[in-house]
């Protein structure tokens, strides 16, 4: 399956694929609650590829962002990953009706006119080297469209080449792409404090009851701030930065043995000092009570 992801990635073909975490690995825990899928969809595929991954957070998040995954696939061309957890799937969520005003179909650079004629034994350039890495696409058939599609490196015209310089200008025009990924709320926040005792971090499903033990923990005299980690690549460093800056320490919430969005959050931003992971992969998700109890021993816990 990564064999796909890399095609897609190669070939700039469009792809949304949906990944629903549950334990592992093998057949592991296939109905049980885990969030260990983090370091796969990221990483998984040989090579280097760009991709987008996006990690809704709720019922109305999950509509809206498999929206704007698709349209991402659309216009930078490239796979687009979905990651949910079995919790977020199977669980019951009452939600705003939604709104369809909202939702549109972006192609990007798709041309479906007529095309200008191509020089004796020439192909069309599917694969040019532009600004935005991103070139124009044309449905199979097109007069004028005719090029070479290959899951190895190629020219613009899409003929194999192994050439040194060509190859670093398509990894360079395909890796430019991410900085034209545009998501609209990157983190989600509750965040009532400018200085904190704690910032809680989480992505995925974790979110219920960590935005039920805020305020709790605001009531018992801890200043805790909440920050929900929505699109996981291209990171959104600058914006959790700011609100880690707020807080004297910062509590990552999540479903795994490994704490890999801690790792994630260390490689990207930093504050490796003051930041330390909550796991839990006994299958099972948190509990809000659970989760209040641990993260005030986390509190009380010298090590942070």
């Amino acid at each position: 399956m990564m064999e796909g992801l890399g095609l897609s990635g190669m070939t700039e073909t469009p792809l949304v694929v949906v990944d629903t975490q549950r334990g592992g690995p093998s057949t592991g825990l296939p109905t049980k609650q885990e969030q260990s899928d983090l370091f796969a969809m990221l990483y998984g595929t040989h090579g280097e590829i760009p991709k987008v991954v996006i990690a809704p957070s709720t019922g109305e998040e999950a509509f809206y962002d498999t929206v704007q995954a698709f349209n991402i696939a659309d216009e930078l061309q490239l796979p687009v990953i979905l990651l949910s957890d079995l919790q977020l799937s199977l669980g019951k969520q009452t939600v705003e009706p939604f709104d369809y005003k909202k939702v549109s179909i972006k192609r990007g650079k798709l041309n479906l006119d007529e095309l200008p004629e191509l020089e004796d034994k020439q192909y069309f350039k599917r694969y040019e080297v532009t600004e935005d890495g991103v070139s124009t696409r044309v449905v199979p058939g097109q007069k004028y469209g005719i090029h070479h599609v290959t899951g190895v490196e190629h020219s613009e015209i899409g003929t194999p080449s192994e050439a040194p310089t060509n190859r670093v200008a398509q990894m360079d025009k395909r890796f430019r792409k991410l900085n034209y990924v545009n998501f609209e709320m990157p983190i989600y926040t509750d965040a009532p404090h400018e200085e904190a005792d704690v910032l809680i971090v989480g992505f995925g499903s974790t979110r219920g009851a960590i935005e039920e033990i805020r305020p709790v923990l605001d009531a018992q005299g801890i200043k805790a701030n909440h920050a929900h980690v929505r699109l996981i690549s291209p990171f959104p460093s600058e914006e959790l930065l700011t609100e880690m800056n707020k807080a004297k320490k910062v509590i990552v919430v999540e479903n795994n043995a490994t704490g890999q969005l801690a790792s994630i959050i260390k490689l990207n931003v930093g504050q490796h000092q003051k930041t330390v992971s909550l796991t839990k992969y006994d299958g099972t998700p948190f509990l809000p009570n659970e989760l209040l109890g641990r993260v005030k021993e986390l509190l009380t816990d010298g090590n942070i």
